[in-house]
């Protein structure tokens, strides 16, 4: 998988994130989609390194999916907690 999908990955995996962790985020839409982004990478790299499952270079594989997603997600937790919840 090229840079072009993990990033079309991250954009998916960050709406999903931010569907998983609704509200509003301190960044707006185009920090959340940067997040969303950043986690698809983040998510990919923690699973071929710690957890000994490598990406696949499918777009479809549900490992990938899950990788990028929940690295989204943490990252979204993350920036919520370092830069403020606007929940209140």
């Amino acid at each position: 998988m090229g840079v072009i999908s993990w990033i079309i990955l991250g954009l998916i995996a960050g709406a999903v994130a931010k569907l998983l962790l609704p509200g509003r985020d301190p960044g707006g839409l185009i920090i959340t989609t940067l997040i969303g982004i950043a986690g698809s990478f983040v998510g990919g790299w923690l699973s071929a390194r710690f957890l000994d499952r490598p990406v696949a270079n499918e777009f479809f594989d549900p490992a990938t999916w899950g990788a990028a997603i929940a690295g989204s997600f943490v990252l979204l937790v993350g920036y919520r907690l370092l830069f403020g919840n606007s929940r209140d």
